[in-house]
């Protein structure tokens, strides 16, 4: 699809020009300083500027989603971003880090399994956005696709990677409940459950 020019943005990355990157720190997750100066919408450049990034990388969510009973799958696992909420346990959808040779698909089919123990198939890409530019690299590709709910059940996760996760199934209008609630408040499941919400008849008449 072509857009318009309205609908671009106004630079590219031949815009900024980046002076230096100083790693700050590198653990679970790595913090690195850049230095840079970018080209201003009235013309000229900037001050340098100095920002601190998470480096966090490329990450896959998809929502199992069930055509036949019209039920999705949801995991509950702990958020450490979460500590000083209500409760830390958050209902999302499967989510994974890209950290290999892997496609999103394939990530996507390998954390459905390792999350909650489903298989996944026919994936359809819904978007892919970044959660927080203003701090993080990290960019997210959402899926949503098709699996038998009815398998969905237990404890699932990865001991070494200290996962601790519960599967929950529950109706796609009750899921879509827990949105405007608030009582699901991961920016990918909400995406995912809007979408979803707005093409779930597409993908029950599919085939």
């Amino acid at each position: 699809m072509r857009h318009s020019k309205e609908s671009r943005a106004s630079f590219g990355p031949q815009d900024i020009k980046i002076v230096s990157k100083e790693p700050l720190y590198s653990g679970f997750l790595k913090m690195v300083k850049y230095h840079f100066q970018h080209k201003l919408f009235n013309g000229g450049w900037s001050a340098p500027l100095e920002r601190e990034l998470v480096e966090r990388g490329h990450a896959v969510a998809v929502l199992p989603y069930d055509p036949n009973t019209d039920q999705v799958v949801i995991v509950e696992q702990i958020r450490v971003g979460a500590l000083n909420d209500t409760s830390p346990w958050q209902l999302e959808i499967v989510a994974g880090v890209i950290d290999t040779d892997e496609s999103s698909e394939q990530v996507a089919i390998r954390e459905a399994e390792e999350e909650a123990g489903i298989e996944v198939t026919n994936l359809r890409k819904i978007t892919s956005f970044y959660p927080s530019s203003g701090g993080c690299s990290e960019k997210i590709d959402v899926y949503v696709g098709e699996t038998d709910a009815s398998t969905a059940h237990g404890i699932h996760g990865l001991d070494y990677e200290g996962e601790d996760i519960k599967v929950h199934v529950m109706s796609r209008t009750q899921a879509y409940q827990a949105v405007e609630a608030g009582i699901i408040e991961n920016g990918a499941s909400i995406i995912a459950l809007q979408w979803l919400q707005l093409n779930y008849e597409s993908i029950q008449n599919h085939g």
